[in-house]
């Protein structure tokens, strides 16, 4: 029988994409949700529907314990992608505390391996956010459970950001804009952190194939929402970061593929291209939709 794995956060951006990879490669799922209904439609960009991708439904809400309770049992591993983006939560309770809570239960149940979509540098990270994501990223490097962190650089619907704003007529960038990143689509996150689920114990940092400047990204939403750039430059003391992304700034994209300790980078050869991730009428081609390289 094929293993059984629980996917918190199934219903974001990246869990979606590591529930429909699972399913692929023959893995039963697990979700925890909180809503069937919302789990069944497609996600926001592009991210599948989870429609017969899902051996078993849990509903949970992941601010009350007690429906987590057993929410591992039989299980063999858990891949957590559960964290807070735009809705009206503290990060804290659930980055830090859902997560805890999901890995009590998995120490409990003896699963195999927690895999935790983490954010590239969130040891550097001033918000919530990224403390939450840190001190979570912290108590799963001590657990009996064996402990597989992603550090993503930062995902393409980030890059909306930049289209929204150039779209209304300004952008920003810190500093001088000079800072690199290079966002990997969700899909190619979800193969990367499978690829690992039977390995070991690691901290991996991972992005995708084409790398931009803070600068140039603004340039390139201008372009796309055709509109004269107007680009102002703010100090990064005078931002607080909230999302991975942002907090990758003092660091730069990872440059090479790696191990438990070193940076990885996705190939051309991968599937997805960065730049398509701009496109504000929507997709023209299945390639475009996916962001994958198409030249």
């Amino acid at each position: 029988m094929s293993e059984l794995v629980v996917v918190a956060g199934a219903t974001g951006y990246v869990g979606r994409h590591v529930v429909a990879e699972l399913d692929a490669r023959g893995y039963r799922v697990r979700a925890l949700v909180r809503s069937r209904e919302k789990a069944d439609a497609p996600g926001a960009y592009d991210a599948p529907a989870l429609r017969d991708r899902v051996a078993e439904w849990r509903i949970v809400d992941f601010g009350d314990p007690a429906t987590l309770t057993d929410a591992c049992a039989g299980a063999d591993r858990v891949v957590s992608a559960l964290g807070v983006t735009r809705q009206k939560v503290s990060p804290w309770n659930i980055d830090f505390l859902g997560n805890l809570l999901v890995l009590a239960d998995a120490e409990q149940h003896r699963l195999r391996s927690f895999a935790y979509v983490n954010v590239m540098r969130s040891e550097a990270g001033n918000s919530v956010t990224m403390r939450s994501k840190f001190a979570f990223s912290q108590a799963l490097r001590r657990s009996t459970v064996t402990p597989q962190i992603i550090n993503p650089s930062g995902y393409f619907s980030d890059m909306t950001d930049f289209l929204r704003m150039a779209q209304r007529g300004i952008g920003f960038t810190l500093a001088d804009g000079a800072t690199r990143i290079n966002p990997i689509h969700g899909a190619d996150l979800a193969a990367f952190i499978v690829d690992r689920l039977d390995g070991p114990a690691g901290s991996w940092d991972v992005g995708g194939p084409d790398v931009f400047s803070y600068r140039e990204l603004e340039q390139l939403a201008f372009r796309v929402a055709g509109k004269r750039p107007r680009i102002l430059r703010v100090g990064e003391g005078s931002v607080t970061a909230s999302s991975g992304w942002r907090s990758a700034r003092r660091r730069g994209p990872p440059t090479s593929r790696g191990s438990s300790s070193s940076p990885w980078r996705s190939t051309p050869s991968e599937r997805r291209s960065a730049s398509a991730a701009l496109s504000p009428t929507g997709p023209r081609s299945p390639d475009i939709a996916r962001g994958r390289r198409t030249a």
